[in-house]
């Protein structure tokens, strides 16, 4: 459907006849016959117009809903990162690697680092299961068996949920009865 402006008169199946009053980044705000005041989403498709406004001049975006669908997109490709707090005993701390042969050398990791790639696989695996839900071309039972292993994976991730310094950000495995 196109782009509808203000004062567009509109039909809907259920509410009837209406009139567009306000132009949103993704609704429109209609006042219908039969049902009031109601916000549509701009991808419904039982909207019929019944007489285009032409007149009126298409809407612009405010900075406000510049930012809802900026925050709403990087968040849905991941791009917006949670910050997650390193428990305070470990800030400034150094992870050591001793090799059991004594002839080689120690490999000192600090501790902010290997957390930033704990919370960064996270945060891949959250990503992951996302995309697996919303798979098209997966049937519910591949989902669910996927789904499986992830859960695993969060299984075996838990050993480091001692890094963490608050208890919402741990990984949970499958629970057990």
């Amino acid at each position: 459907m196109e782009d509808l402006t203000v004062g567009t008169r509109v039909e809907h199946p259920r509410y009837g006849e209406g009139i567009i009053s306000k132009d949103n980044l993704t609704a429109y705000e209609i006042f219908f016959e039969r049902g009031g005041k109601i916000e549509i989403t701009k991808r419904n498709t039982d909207l019929t117009v019944l007489e285009a406004n032409e007149a009126a001049p298409k809407s612009q975006l405010s900075i406000g809903e510049i930012e809802k669908v900026l925050s709403y997109v990087l968040d849905k490709h991941a791009a917006l990162n949670e910050v997650v707090p390193l428990g305070e005993k470990w800030e400034g701390g150094t992870m050591i690697l001793q090799p059991a042969n004594p002839d080689l050398k120690p490999k000192e990791i600090p501790v902010e680092t290997f957390f930033h790639k704990i919370v960064m696989l996270r945060d891949r695996l959250r990503v992951l299961e996302q995309n697996i839900n919303s798979s098209k071309s997966l049937t519910d039972e591949e989902k669910v068996n996927i789904q499986q292993y992830i859960t695993r994976a969060y299984g075996s991730l838990t050993t480091f949920n001692v890094l963490f310094a608050e208890k919402e950000h741990y990984f949970v495995g499958a629970k057990t009865k």
